[in-house]
């Protein structure tokens, strides 16, 4: 099978084009770090008890790890990022990443700020689309105990009455204005209300095309299963599934878990399960596209390289309105400015918010480069390479 049919990820001057030789420089600095566990181990502990005391490292976080990963630490900030990747037909998810707010306050604000990045979105002359997680609108612990099916008091039912709320009012503008929105996919353990929440608002406005995506974490062992039912009952009901897939982002928080209060382990076995069926899941949704709206969320070349060919087996052209591929922000630029140059719809999470709110974020971040095997590796092998080609 010839992957790289139609797109070669190793074109590292297309990869590459939009960034300075400072850019690069840092990014090889950023990446020769995350190679030692140790190290990000330690910096991350760091980071966190340096925040939590006010030692002035804020500068130095934003200068380094923030700067990579992260649009800036506003809306208005981004707009610089916004145009390096609309540039190159890339389209941009502003993600306010904050998360674990505690208070109605919080909740609200976040809320608000949702919004902002879906009025900025509508705006795109690339593709419009905006994201949010339900924790940055409602309490970790309330979705929780939903989840257990307990009993809500009075208070407790009132507050997820406004959660609901601004679940309705963000999909509500997204399809008003023609943007598309993605629900984050959580712990397992909240998870059943961020379903609810996610198949209501699916139910309201998935009815042509696909404006709301659930997003499935391919590492959990059920979710292939749970992709076509919840495609069947899309069927059933009349509206299109908008189906995000990733491979995932809390594995060690979840195995932690399940080992500690004993109970079946909902993560794959191993790497290759869940490559299995995250390529799986890709197939069913590209074999059922007419009733699927496909986000393809991958670091991955091989599954990218055969979701390429997926689409021309099944007569779909690069650009086709109902598959996109997505990468995060700082990661995978190779993966991404190549598809985009092959003309396939390619979007960037982009984070953003105060530095001290995306620290969670990014500490995800360090630790997937430095527990994914071979990711940093092939980030710092890509940008040595570059710079090696530009001094030539």
């Amino acid at each position: 099978m010839d992957l790289k049919k139609f797109v070669d990820f190793d074109q590292i001057e297309i990869a590459f084009k939009a960034k300075s030789d400072k850019a690069l420089k840092k990014r090889h600095f950023i990446f020769s770090t995350m190679k030692w566990p140790w190290m990000v181990s330690a910096g991350t502990s760091l980071t966190k008890f340096s925040l939590g005391i006010g030692l002035p490292v804020k500068g130095i976080v934003k200068s380094t790890i923030f700067d990579i990963f992260c649009g800036g630490e506003t809306l208005e900030t981004c707009s610089e990022t916004c145009d390096e990747l609309e540039a190159y037909g890339i389209g941009a998810i502003f993600d306010y990443s904050v998360e674990g707010e505690k208070t109605e306050t919080g909740f609200d604000a976040t809320t608000s700020e949702v919004i902002e990045t879906i009025k900025a979105a509508a705006k795109s002359d690339v593709m419009k689309f905006a994201a949010f997680k339900i924790t940055g609108i409602g309490s970790f612990d309330l979705l929780a105990k939903i989840h257990k099916d307990e009993t809500l008091s009075p208070e407790e039912a009132e507050a997820y009455q406004r959660v609901e709320n601004r679940v309705a009012r963000i999909c509500d503008l997204a399809a008003e204005l023609g943007v598309t929105v993605l629900i984050d996919a959580e712990e397992t353990w909240i998870q059943k209300p961020i379903d609810d929440l996610t198949i209501a608002m699916m139910e309201k406005h998935n009815k042509e095309t696909a404006v709301v995506y659930y997003t499935f974490q391919m590492y959990c062992h059920a979710m292939l299963e749970n992709l076509k039912r919840l495609h069947a009952k899309a069927k059933s009901e009349g509206y299109i599934l908008g189906a995000k897939l990733v491979r995932g982002a809390y594995m060690e928080k979840e195995s932690a878990r399940a080992a500690e209060m004993n109970y079946s382990n909902p993560i794959q076995p191993d790497k290759p399960s869940t490559d299995r069926d995250f390529n799986t899941a890709c197939s069913y949704c590209i074999e059922h596209i007419g009733e699927i709206g496909l986000f393809a969320g991958s670091h991955n070349e091989e599954s990218n390289y055969r979701l390429t060919l997926l689409m021309d087996e099944y007569g779909l052209k690069p650009n086709d309105d109902k598959v996109y591929f997505g990468q995060l922000y700082g990661m995978s630029d190779h993966i991404s400015f190549n598809l985009a140059h092959g003309d396939y719809n390619v979007i960037k999470y982009v984070p953003y918010g105060p530095i001290k709110a995306t620290i969670p974020y990014l500490i995800r971040r360090a630790a997937e480069n430095t527990s994914v095997k071979g990711q940093s590796g092939r980030e710092l092998t890509l940008v040595t390479n570059e710079l090696k080609r530009r001094r030539a």
